[in-house]
């Protein structure tokens, strides 16, 4: 059985959860929209991961749309106590399968309703404000409007805890002063480190900060850095991607996604996987050599 109380644990608002946790996004069909080609097989792997200890999952209603979170009330409900599930909003997806900013008030609200009834909860554990003021990534502008939305929905008892997804240091700075931030998801892995500095600024915070596409998303990570780490140390070339983030800081939390159970078991046995110094010194050197990506 694997033991992923070896990547230790963080908090993230009340709840302390374990470092490796699981990202819903890959239970939907292709594109992130419609259902999956096997329901059984995602349920399957929700089931698996939770029984090995994964208590924290990341989803959002606007994957499918509301394909996901229908599959995780369906596999998990009655949620198990510690169980803390995140959601994302403001988004929208088109018929076309497109997306789109959905940052009004009747909007967000709307959403928050939307998660509340798929997942079948009374109060969202976390609600991410997932930002959209730019296709290319984060860009700046004033978060005040949307973020006042969800705190005053916060004050009503719908959600516990409020984070920000896609976010400049500057809206982090911002959302702060608007309602308690716990966490910052963003574009983070060992070729994309443009959030280094907002990282080592949330630590000392306390606060977690989930980096989303781990493992290069759409584009997955190819390095040949990372091809004899992995060789050296006998383990996968995507298991060095994560032992390396899970050793970058102690805020970061992984919510690598699958739908496949073998590779849940592959992602969570990263735990065990310890990086020595000389392996982080070469992984480190990866960015520099690595153009931007296209972000989600």
């Amino acid at each position: 059985m694997i033991n992923i109380a070896k990547a230790g644990t963080f908090a993230l608002g009340t709840r302390t959860v374990n470092r490796l946790g699981y990202g819903a996004m890959q239970l939907a069909g292709p594109g992130v929209f419609g259902p999956p080609k096997d329901r059984d097989a995602a349920i399957a792997v929700l089931r698996e991961a939770v029984e090995s200890g994964v208590d924290h999952i990341d989803t959002s209603d606007f994957y499918g749309p509301h394909v996901t979170n229908q599959i995780i009330r369906e596999a998990l409900s009655p949620y198990r106590d510690g169980l803390t599930i995140v959601t994302k909003l403001g988004a929208r997806r088109g018929d076309d399968a497109s997306w789109a900013p959905a940052f009004s008030a009747a909007e967000l609200t709307s959403a928050v309703h939307d998660n509340l009834r798929n997942l079948g909860v009374d109060v969202l554990d976390v609600a991410n404000l997932r930002l959209m003021f730019s296709h290319l990534g984060p860009a700046e502008g004033s978060i005040e409007e949307p973020l006042s939305v969800l705190a005053d929905l916060q004050s009503q008892g719908l959600i516990r805890h409020l984070g920000l997804s896609n976010a400049t240091a500057a809206q982090v700075a911002e959302g702060r002063g608007i309602a308690e931030i716990v966490c910052v998801q963003n574009l983070y892995n060992v070729a994309n480190r443009d959030d280094d500095a907002l990282i080592d600024e949330l630590s000392a915070a306390g606060t977690a900060y989930v980096p989303f596409f781990p493992l290069g998303g759409f584009s997955p990570l190819q390095s040949t850095a990372m091809d004899g780490v992995a060789a050296t140390l006998g383990v996968t070339p995507m298991q060095v991607a994560l032992a390396w983030l899970l050793r970058r800081s102690p805020n970061i939390l992984l919510i690598p996604g699958t739908s496949s159970v073998g590779h849940l078991r592959e992602n969570l046995a990263v735990a065990a996987v310890d990086l020595p110094d000389d392996a982080m010194a070469t992984l480190d050197g990866i960015a520099a050599a690595t153009p931007a990506p296209a972000a989600h």
